[in-house]
């Protein structure tokens, strides 16, 4: 369930039901859940924060502060240990030093991830999808 670099399979997640079916079947195996793109400018780090705090998965989100380092440095403080911040952002350097010193990761694009926007996860066919993604091995047998 990891990808190429050794990093968890990564899942964009927009609701806390898409979060506790990717945390059901994953189980013990990591996986990474991932903000959609630019959401601490919508939904705000807060709301990303109690989504997955509402089933204890905080340590596992990476959120996308697209090209705002006010919203990166606010996840930092709200205690993701990884943010996604555009390298173009003139205070790249600065956040990925504070992130660095916070013993968090400041990734310059969002790891490859499946969007759970288009997958329907009250049908059987996309936990099976779902569950392929996650390299799970009896991904075919799910009911």
């Amino acid at each position: 369930m990891q990808d190429s670099q050794g990093q968890p399979r990564a899942v964009i997640v927009h609701a806390g039901d898409e979060v506790a079916a990717v945390l059901a079947l994953a189980g013990a195996r990591p996986v990474a859940l991932l903000s959609a793109p630019g959401v601490a400018g919508y939904l705000g780090v807060a709301g990303f924060r109690a989504i997955l705090e509402a089933h204890g998965a905080l340590p596992l989100g990476i959120l996308d502060a697209a090209d705002a380092p006010g919203h990166a440095l606010a996840a930092l403080r709200g205690g993701f240990v990884a943010v996604v911040l555009a390298p173009e952002t003139p205070a790249y350097a600065a956040v990925a030093a504070i992130a660095a010193a916070a013993g968090a990761r400041l990734l310059p694009a969002p790891p490859p991830a499946l969007d759970l926007k288009r997958v329907d996860l009250t049908k059987t066919q996309g936990k099976r999808y779902l569950a392929r993604w996650l390299g799970l091995p009896d991904a075919a047998d799910l009911p």
